[in-house]
Parts: C-alpha cells; structure tokens; sequence
C-alpha cells in the first residue's frame, strides 16, 4: 500500500482529502504545518507528499527542498489557490513532479498521483537534470479540469449529442446532463464550456458526492478565518473561484436536503456568503449539471427540491450509452490505446479481428470508463502489436453466456437443446467461482426460480445447485 502525507493548513480541506485517497486504497498520514510534517517525513517511509504552496510556518519551495533531503525518491504535488506561474517553474526546475491550482478536482489529482507513483522516478531525473543545465524549461500550470479530448463520433446518437452541445454552448442555459455512470457526462460539460463565451475564464468541477454535509457550505461558498473550529484561514468557494466561467456539478443528485436549499439560493439571487462573513458576493458563473439517479423520481418522493430540478434543468441532454454508438466503438478504443500508449511506454497499434468483434458486440455497462480501464490492463497486457482476447478481463466473455441465458426457454424447448446447453457449459467452464454467485441469480431469475430449469440452463445437476445456493446463502 502506497504511502501518501497531505501537508494543508486547512484542516477540513486537508481531512476531506484523506477520507477521499484512503477509500482509494492509500495509507494516508496529515500535517497542519511544517513542522508536523517534519516529523512524519522522518518517521515514516513516504511515496508521495501533496502539499500547499503556503503553510503559516513554511512554503512550499522550503518544503521541497526538505522533502528531497530526507529522499529524493519521494514524489511531491503541490497545491495551491494562488496561480503563480513563477512559483510553478521554480517548484517544477527544483524537482516536483507536479503543480495543482485549487479547488482540486478528484478525478484530475487521483491521475496525478497515479502518475507520479508510476513515472515519477522517470520524470524527476529529466527535471532536475534540466535545473543542473540551466534550462529554463516551463510547464503550464494546470487548470481545475484537464480532461481528455471530446471524441464526436459518427453514429445517429453521436451526431445528436453534438447537435444538442452546438445548439446550447453558445447560450447561458443551464444544462442538466443525464446519464449512466461512465457515460463521459464531465467531458460533455467541459465541452459546452469550451464552445461557450466563457471558455477562457475558469471551470471548476464539483463531485458533489464527495463533499460531507458539514463541509458543504464551506466548499461551495467559502468561509473566513474562525468561523469555525479548523478555520485558520480564508477560504474562497467553489462558486466564488468559478466567477465568470462555468461551474460543473457532478453526481448532483447525491446532495442533502439542507444543501439543496443553500445551492438554490445561490443559483436565484447570483450571491454567495462564505461562512462567518457578513458580506455577500456577487458571482456571474453558468451552472452545467450531472446526474446518474432518475432525478424526477426524486422529486416526486421528497428527496430533491422540484425548484432547484427547474432551475437546473433548462436544458437537457442524454449522454448516450457506449453500447448505443455503434461503431463508435472503435474510434474511443483507438484513442484510448493511444492514450494508455503514452502513459505506459508502449507501442499497440490495435485492436485484432477477434477482439474488434468483442468490442462491437460486447454491452459495456461501465460504458467508456469500463473501456478506458480495460484497455489500459489489455496495453499494458500484451505482448504483441495488437490487442489479443487473452488479455482480456473474464467478464466480457460472461456476458455472452448471459445473453444465452435469455433467451433459454426458446432453447430447452427446441430439439437441440442438449447440444445448445453444452454449449453453454463449455462457456460456463471458462469462469472462476468469483462469477458463479452472479450466474446462478441470473440463471435463477430468467427461469422465473424454477430449480430444475436453472440448473438445465447453468449446465448442473439440481443437488449441485442445492449446494451452491446453501453456499452462497441465496434464499428463494
């Protein structure tokens, strides 16, 4: 388990990180100063450090430089709320793997630390052998989204899609983005945001699923020093750092009742006031929201406010499934293996004949998050110029097995059903019992829970299926 310190001074902020990165399998240690953090860099054996730039006792140049005495083998990110082009240089030519303005988004500083542990060692010797020969090389500082490329695609449900984001850019609409999980809603937001009037000033995006109830109104709004314990300095909010561009909200669905009603209020009158202040603030910002949940359900039972529904919901667009854009298909893996090429150091060229037709008939419910990680596994997999079923994951194999579940009273009621089921056993044969708890519920639920039929469809006697149900605990 990789060993993660986050250096913050503002304690919710850098407890809210915590929770975050530990539920993403790291060991995770906090420092409210320098001087805390000292003491953890020499106590412990760290992977990585994510630091602010600015402590009360330190900043984040004499912090880096400490942190490459105790061991240059540590990657350090740095944070900051101050956008310092100057400081972004120094920091990158004295051997930081990164530099990060807030507010931090999750899915942008989760790729960066994956990055740093797996290409930091690389990456830091061409930094600093850069700074020993002067060079005065620069990176950009990034911006709270750096997201991948909007890929428009040729299907019917691509070109809607696109027709649908043309048509509401320009305009200063709210947009309501529904769709599964996976489905690219972000790189749909960023999209309008960058065809819009606002595409030079900043977007920020919100995981509104990650923000505890108690911090909400800190994190949207901001707060001033002392308003309450942990405080210990000035917050701008997300709404406040979004000011003249756009604002995104993910997973929008996932905010509490009370936070609905501070949001609305916020979206009306355009003011926000951070927390202990007794001054409003005026925010000109586009509000691009997410959802995965059925959102009109949710009001209907109570959950979510019908005026905030309305008011972001002006405009609605349906991010499509990637199993609905057709030979689509290809085009997103091919940017994909390019992608996963660049960060892995290798040379795929493609896809072969077999896996192109895996890929096409396959239904991919993680839709195009599932594809991303599958081919990363598959790049980094193979051993060929090309993408071979061998390096694929069990599960896309077991979906054709279910798909003949469907469709098994037509089959056990045809005089080849023997021969279909065999078939089918020979399929079953391929998977580990890490997926025989899900086939069996499948098989069970298509044969309306008749016991004989499920284990006709499932290739098995019914004492066999007895005593996989007595061992998976499944009651009918």
């Amino acid at each position: 388990m990789k060993k993660i310190l986050i250096i913050e001074d503002d304690v919710s902020f850098c407890l809210m990180m915590k929770t975050f990165l530990t539920k993403k399998g790291f060991e995770v240690f906090n420092a409210f100063s320098f001087k805390e953090a000292t003491t953890i860099l020499n106590d412990q054996q760290l992977d990585l450090v994510l630091t602010d730039v600015r402590l009360p006792d330190s900043d984040g140049i004499e912090i880096l430089k400490y942190i490459k005495d105790v061991n240059p083998a540590i990657q350090v990110i740095l944070m900051t709320g101050y956008t310092d082009i100057k400081t972004a240089v120094n920091v990158m030519k004295i051997g930081a793997f990164d530099y990060v303005s807030k507010p931090i988004n999750s899915d942008e500083i989760l790729h960066t630390i994956h990055k740093a542990l797996t290409e930091g060692g690389k990456t830091s010797t061409v930094v600093n052998a850069s700074a020993e020969s002067d060079k005065k090389e620069t990176r950009p500082v990034k911006n709270s989204y750096t997201g991948s490329h909007f890929i428009k695609g040729k299907s019917t449900k691509s070109k809607e899609l696109y027709d649908f984001i043309n048509v509401v850019a320009p305009t200063n609409i709210s947009v309501l983005i529904i769709g599964d999980s996976g489905t690219g809603k972000e790189n749909i937001a960023y999209s309008i945001h960058k065809l819009s009037k606002r595409e030079n000033m900043p977007y920020v995006a919100v995981d509104c699923g990650a923000i505890p109830k108690d911090l909400a109104a800190s994190e949207f709004f901001g707060h001033v020093k002392g308003s309450f314990t942990g405080a210990v300095t000035d917050k701008i909010g997300h709404f406040e750092a979004a000011n003249g561009g756009t604002i995104f909200l993910d997973e929008v669905g996932n905010l509490t009742y009370d936070v609905q009603v501070q949001l609305l209020r916020a979206l009306q009158e355009r003011k926000v006031k951070p927390v202990g202040s007794s001054k409003e603030v005026d925010v000109d910002i586009r509000i691009i929201a997410a959802t995965n949940e059925d959102l009109q359900k949710a009001v209907r039972e109570g959950d979510f406010r019908e005026d905030l529904y309305h008011r972001l919901n002006e405009f609605s667009i349906q991010a499509p499934r990637l199993s609905e854009r057709g030979k689509d298909v290809l085009e997103f893996a091919e940017f994909f293996i390019a992608q996963s090429n660049a960060e892995l150091e290798r040379n795929v060229e493609g896809l072969s004949d077999e896996v192109t037709e895996v890929f096409l008939s396959y239904e991919w419910p993680g839709n195009l998050r599932e594809m991303r990680n599958i081919i990363k596994r598959a790049v980094l997999l193979s051993s060929s110029n090309l993408i071979e079923k061998n390096v694929l994951p069990a599960e896309m194999f077991q979906q054709n097995v279910l798909k003949n579940i469907e469709v098994h009273d037509h089959v056990m009621a045809s005089p080849d059903s023997f021969a279909a089921t065999s078939m089918q056993r020979e399929d079953l044969k391929l998977y580990s019992s890490t997926n025989e708890e899900q086939l069996i519920r499948v098989a069970l639920e298509k044969a309306k829970y008749n016991k004989t039929k499920a284990a006709h469809i499932l290739g098995i006697d019914r004492k066999t299926l007895y005593n996989k149900l007595k061992l998976y605990d499944i009651e009918l």
